[in-house]
């Protein structure tokens, strides 16, 4: 258990910190997903409720994390909760195992709402979808190579594990930044057929593009790196004119962006087709889920009337080859889509989602009136819903920028707001929800302003 030498995050956090000395024991690090620690010990939480999560220590935060972004409509939505009962009490089972009509509802629902969406195919995470819209650029053109955008993040696994925030000693100029890897056992094959891109610079950008175009399948991006630096109108134009040009698939990853920055994703924003979608977080409504959208040409290398699956023992093919394989038993779980819908249904009504934009909007201009006042330099940026707190006054385009900002002053300030009951992971984005009241506003403003007094009068 938790020694009387150990540190703490407050001296009102001990049972958090004893039961993560005790998940320790059991659980390599104490977590099962590396970001979900932070030091001295991460926060054990107990219940969520609206805007509200409750600790082992009874301890109540303003949530602005909401699972990365995943709960746009807070904790323990009941139009979310009831789809799903009702769910399970009409079908009688939890998962099928087979096709269901759930699977072509979303489907219909994203083909209505995204720009870039024709056909749908389902998966159970966005990591999992970003990979797949991999797969299938590269099953469609043939080539084996990838081109990712230096700061951008897809999902922990080898194929973009890269040069997502790299040391500057080893990230090579600016313009033409080095192929890092962000873990140990990334096989060199991987460095080799990776390409990264600078954010936000198109004429470099094109240079790149241009010398591997013959190697290139895609070139996968975040519309708005991390959930909040947007992308120039202008980058994202001339992205989409020179991929299209030299036979590139362009893959939104809109984990994050998609029904947060507008119902139909940043494609909306933009007016930007790509040729695939990564889709995730809000569209489980808190169940684990990931969605690839796209092109029907493109779409079509994974249908499975082309090819038998694999997995039939026995039965030889000479085609499966030319059949993309894709899988999975819990893929388009009916469960999960019950609670996306119900969840895309609370945001097409009325003007939830302009009321929400508005919120965010407000909450942005007033903490940045508090930080004003003391004198710090400090801007908000973000899109739609979310956003981040940057102390600096230059301008960000890129993950490089992000070392004009004070990353220590945000850290001592993000620590004493978990203490003024305000939940944000150290450094990370704020995600806001349909259920973050002026109550909660004003207590985050509050929070910053004593947060500060702390921080920067001693």
């Amino acid at each position: 258990m938790q020694s009387k030498n150990k540190p703490l995050i407050s001296k009102n956090t001990k049972r958090s910190a004893e039961l993560f000395e005790k998940a320790c024991q059991v659980i390599p690090g104490g977590v099962t997903a590396n970001i979900k620690y932070f030091p001295p010990h991460p926060l054990m939480m107990e219940k969520g409720e609206k805007s509200k999560l409750y600790d082992v220590d009874g301890n109540e935060y303003i949530d602005y994390l909401l699972s990365y972004g995943a709960l746009i409509l807070g904790h323990g939505h009941p139009s979310v909760f009831q789809a799903v009962q009702n769910q399970m009490k009409t079908a009688g089972t939890t998962i099928f195992g087979t096709p269901h009509r759930l699977e072509i509802k979303m489907a219909e629902t994203l083909i209505r709402l995204y720009a870039g969406i024709e056909m749908v195919r389902y998966t159970n995470s966005g990591l999992e979808a970003t990979q797949l819209a991999i797969r299938m650029a590269m099953a469609y053109t043939g080539k084996q190579k990838l081109a990712k955008f230096e700061g951008h993040y897809h999902g922990g696994y080898d194929q973009v594990l890269l040069s997502v925030n790299p040391d500057e000693m080893v990230a090579g100029n600016e313009k033409n930044p080095n192929v890092v890897p962000e873990s140990s056992g990334i096989g060199d094959h991987v460095i080799r057929n990776t390409v990264i891109l600078p954010f936000n610079n198109l004429e470099a950008t094109e240079q790149i593009l241009r010398e591997h175009a013959d190697q290139l399948s895609a070139v996968i991006v975040e519309p708005v790196q991390g959930g909040f630096i947007p992308a120039n109108q202008e980058f994202m134009e001339g992205l989409r004119k020179v991929t299209e040009e030299l036979g590139i698939l362009l893959i939104f990853d809109e984990v994050k962006t998609g029904f947060r920055v507008a119902l139909g994703g940043a494609q909306q924003i933009y007016n930007i087709t790509p040729d695939l979608t990564a889709l995730g977080k809000v569209l489980g409504g808190g169940f684990p889920v990931g969605a690839v959208g796209g092109k029907k040409e493109f779409m079509m290398v994974s249908a499975s009337n082309k090819g038998r699956d694999i997995l039939t023992s026995g039965v030889q093919d000479s085609n499966k080859t030319d059949v993309l394989f894709h899988s999975g038993t819990y893929n388009g779980h009916p469960t999960v889509l019950a609670a996306g819908l119900a969840t895309i249904e609370c945001l097409e009504q009325d003007d939830t989602l302009e009321r929400l934009m508005t919120k965010t909007h407000t909450l942005r201009k007033e903490l940045e009136k508090v930080y004003k006042a003391k004198g710090i330099p400090m801007q908000t940026i973000g899109s739609g819903s979310i956003f981040n707190i940057l102390l600096t006054k230059e301008p960000i385009q890129n993950y490089r920028d992000l070392k004009k900002a004070d990353h220590d002053l945000r850290q001592k300030i993000d620590y004493e707001l978990l203490k003024f009951g305000i939940y944000i992971k150290p450094f990370n984005r704020y995600s806001m929800s349909v259920v973050h009241d002026e109550r909660d506003m004003k207590a985050t403003i509050e929070a910053h302003e004593e947060a500060l007094n702390r921080v920067v009068d001693h």
